[in-house]
């Protein structure tokens, strides 16, 4: 057989794949870059079906068209916050959560300046990409492996985004967004039960900042701090880079503050 599958977890095709082989790895990409959605003939990409079958791209190809996919982004763009989208796309392209605020801002840059499809393009044309998936296996979840030049946090942000598998991409909303960009310990807990479990949600936040030396310059301030409720802390992020400020803590609020 010419379909290699270990653990369940890596899908590769291999010379003289047959029908079969070239159906699994099919679903195995749409399974992995989908999120695990349910995937209707009439949505198939079945042109890129037929390119990957014939040889004329290989899985990394595939991989790329079903990303640019009117599919991918109605599920992961069009309603997502930017960050959300950042998130999504380091699960299903890289296998991996975001590691720091800087991997953050590179790929809000590339998204600014390149648009939609040149942010795609820099997880599938990445070093990362290569090194670890090549050209014919299909990206699956390691952040929960050793691997160099990863962080320990790593793991704990990957089972973050990858816990409940069937459902983990509901949401629009950044799921790391402030252990991110204040470079905070992502913890682990077990899923809230009862009708009285308390989520993020309903919390404030404090999100210090430094300025730039110019902005510091012109506003006198080398320190601001605001305080935003859950759901505005995406937006106030957003601003904070986008106007030149470094986060250096985010933190929640008591409620007595």
């Amino acid at each position: 057989m010419a379909l290699w599958v270990a653990d369940a977890e890596i899908v590769e095709l291999l010379p003289n794949a047959t029908e079969d082989d070239v159906q699994a790895v099919i679903r195995a990409v749409y399974k992995q870059v989908l999120g695990n959605a349910h995937v209707m003939d009439s949505q198939r990409l079945a042109s890129g079906e037929s390119y990957l079958r014939n040889g004329d791209i290989t899985v990394r190809g595939f991989v790329r068209l079903v990303a640019k996919s009117d599919l991918y982004r109605s599920r992961c763009f069009d309603n997502s916050s930017p960050y959300r989208f950042i998130e999504l796309n380091f699960k299903h392209l890289l296998g991996r959560a975001p590691q720091d605020q800087s991997e953050i801002s590179e790929h809000v840059a590339t998204y600014n300046d390149g648009g939609y499809e040149a942010e795609i393009d820099s997880y599938i044309d990445s070093e990362e990409y290569l090194s670890n998936f090549g050209e014919n296996i299909v990206p699956y979840a390691r952040g929960n492996r050793t691997q160099p030049g990863v962080k320990n946090v790593s793991f704990n942000r990957t089972f973050v985004l990858t816990r409940g598998f069937a459902a983990n991409d509901i949401g629009n909303q950044a799921k790391l967004i402030s252990d991110v960009a204040g470079n905070l310990d992502t913890k682990i807990t077990a899923p809230a039960s009862g009708s009285g479990a308390i989520d993020n949600t309903g919390k404030r936040y404090r999100i210090t900042t430094a300025t730039s030396a110019a902005t510091a310059r012109l506003n006198r301030f080398s320190k601001l701090e605001y305080i935003v409720d859950y759901n505005q802390m995406s937006q106030q992020v957003q601003n904070i880079i986008k106007n030149g400020g470094k986060i250096t803590s985010i933190t929640e609020v008591s409620q007595y503050n």
